[in-house]
């Protein structure tokens, strides 16, 4: 799936669910956290790991901190309503391995939880730390963010 399809068939339908403000700097960070997660080519953690999603969220983590966290609850269960999906830790990881749009408006959701503004699109150190904050990976790699970042920003334009 392409980037423009990303946003497309994924990311701008959870806004429209989710009614949250959309911006060029909320696109190239979920663009992004998308391609430095799974590339958008793994909706399962390789290995049969514990994260689900192009965004790849643990159950216990990312998926609880958006359904309980006060600045996406109300906006998380009204996504998973709409998407059939009961708001509780485990349906809702289940259902990011296989719906895009749900998965896209976690992420957004994700962001939205950072009381810290978005980082410009111009700003690459900005966004990492950005992602780096709220994803929490275990294992970072910063050798493939520039670019992947760069693509986002590419995309937008």
């Amino acid at each position: 799936m392409g980037l423009d399809d990303i946003i497309a068939k994924a990311y701008l339908p959870a806004i429209e669910i989710i009614k949250v403000r959309d911006s060029d700097e909320a696109r190239v960070m979920i663009l992004a956290i998308g391609l430095q997660e799974s590339r958008f080519e793994h909706r399962r953690q390789m290995g049969n790991g514990p994260a689900t999603g192009f965004w790849q969220f643990e159950r216990g983590g990312g998926v609880r901190g958006v359904l309980q966290h006060s600045a996406s609850k109300n906006k998380a269960i009204s996504l998973c309503t709409n998407r059939g999906v009961s708001p509780e830790p485990r349906a809702a990881w289940t259902a990011l391995q296989h719906d895009d749009v749900l998965a896209a408006g976690f992420a957004r959701l994700l962001l939205l939880t950072d009381p810290r503004a978005l980082p410009a699109i111009t700003d690459p150190v900005g966004a990492w730390e950005c992602y780096i904050r709220n994803w929490r990976p275990g294992k970072p790699h910063i050798e493939t963010w520039g670019k992947f970042h760069k693509w986002a920003v590419e995309a937008l334009l």
